[in-house]
């Protein structure tokens, strides 16, 4: 594969690694916007070539990954409001293109090939006069061989994951003596925006409904609550696992809202974890939300420690039974408000950001955004607000009961 990399200008460095390009930062500062209409991704010949415009230079890394078969470019930073990055793509060589955020002061663009495709040549130029800048990147075809050879995220500092033996940072069991500290869970964000449904998004209906509840447990007195994201930004499932335990979580609630390609689905589901799911639905809507970190170019090529996952089922043995009534008590309390749930409102399966040994953790489905009564609740503040008083009711019941529970297994 031909590697080559276009000098940069105006202080701007490319670096080289393996198949991953690294524009080191210099002197930029704000936010690159994008032009669509002098942007566009094309096939040429049996390749691929992108072409991004962009107000301003800025730092970049490229690099490719393997299952499925991915290039991901990361910028410091481009601001992608109001760009769809599917818009951009008219290569039949690419299937997908999504763009966000990724985390603070980083954003994303990944391609999803439809076959291995290396990197050929990538450079960007800077217009002296203008201060505009032209990102140019060509693929061309390679072995499958090849392709998985060199494909991986580059080694560079300050881009690692949390490391895998999360050290728990749990307070002792919780007895309804001190404040409850409440982890939510927004899900989806930044690049991964979730169910899209006439213009709105799972990640952003999340947020703003997660900022609404946290503002309801506050009042009421007796919580403490952080969330994973304060904002449209990507939090990797593994990161969302980690916050809890930095902050030494008494419960986590993870808040989504799907969308179904099939069936009539609506109403509030309530899952805890389990290797076995309830039904092949709760078995698909795991596999979609566990996937997030795939498609947002995250590489999980790392292997599970055994000898950690036999101990962190021997943590769960005490942590299930809680997660179980945690999520009764949150069907209770939805139920308790008259709001809608699902036919079948508990259920289970092998939910990523759930697997916390030591933390009670469920996921609330809030509703389908396949389902119009449910989308019209979702974007209703009136509606959200009593969604969020039941979860308040659910969470200090829970409490109460987790406690008195707690009790009698000291004496």
């Amino acid at each position: 594969m031909i590697r080559m990399i276009l000098a940069g200008v105006l202080g701007l460095c490319a670096v080289l690694s393996s198949d991953a390009v690294l524009a080191q930062d210099r002197a930029f500062s704000g936010l690159a916007r994008l032009d669509p209409q002098a942007s566009g991704i094309s096939d040429e010949g049996q390749g691929v070539r992108l072409r991004l415009a962009l107000s301003q230079g800025v730092p970049y890394r490229v690099f490719t990954l393997d299952e499925p078969e991915r290039v991901v470019l990361d910028f410091r930073e481009v601001d992608w409001g109001g760009i769809d990055g599917d818009a951009l793509d008219r290569s039949e060589a690419v299937e997908r293109v999504r763009v966000g955020g990724f985390r603070p002061g980083w954003s994303r663009m990944v391609l999803d090939l439809a076959g291995p495709l290396g990197l050929d040549r990538v450079g960007l130029e800077i217009d002296e006069v203008t201060g505009g800048a032209v990102l140019e990147m060509s693929l061309t075809p390679v072995s499958a061989q090849a392709f998985a050879a060199g494909a991986g995220a580059p080694d560079l500092p300050g881009w690692d994951l949390p490391e895998r033996s999360l050290k728990a940072q749990t307070r002792p069991r919780q007895r309804g003596e001190n404040p409850l500290v409440v982890v939510l869970d927004p899900g989806h964000g930044g690049i991964d925006p979730g169910a899209e449904v006439d213009g709105l998004t799972e990640k952003d209906l999340m947020l703003l409904f997660a900022q609404e509840l946290r503002e309801v447990l506050v009042r009421a007195g007796g919580f403490e609550v952080v969330l994973t994201r304060q904002d449209d930004s990507f939090v990797s499932l593994e990161q969302r696992v980690a916050i809890a335990h930095q902050v030494r979580a008494d419960v986590f609630v993870s808040l989504h809202a799907d969308a179904l390609s099939e069936g009539r689905a609506h109403g509030a589901t309530v899952y805890t974890l389990s290797d076995s799911a309830s039904d092949e639905a709760s078995a698909a809507l795991a596999e979609r939300h566990n996937r997030t970190d795939l498609l947002a170019g995250i590489d999980l090529s790392g292997k599970d420690d055994i000898v950690a996952d036999v101990l962190m089922d021997l943590a769960r043995i005490e942590t299930q039974p809680r997660a179980e009534r945690l999520a009764e008590n949150l069907r209770a309390g939805i139920e308790g408000k008259g709001l809608p749930l699902h036919s079948r409102p508990l259920r289970h399966a092998g939910f990523s950001v759930l697997k916390s040994p030591d933390i009670p953790s469920a996921l609330l489905e809030l509703g389908f955004m396949s389902s119009p009564r449910d989308l019209a609740n979702l974007v209703d503040p009136g509606w959200r607000m009593q969604m969020a008083e039941a979860l308040r009711d659910a969470l200090e019941a829970w409490r109460a009961e987790d406690a008195a529970i707690a009790d009698l297994v000291r004496q």
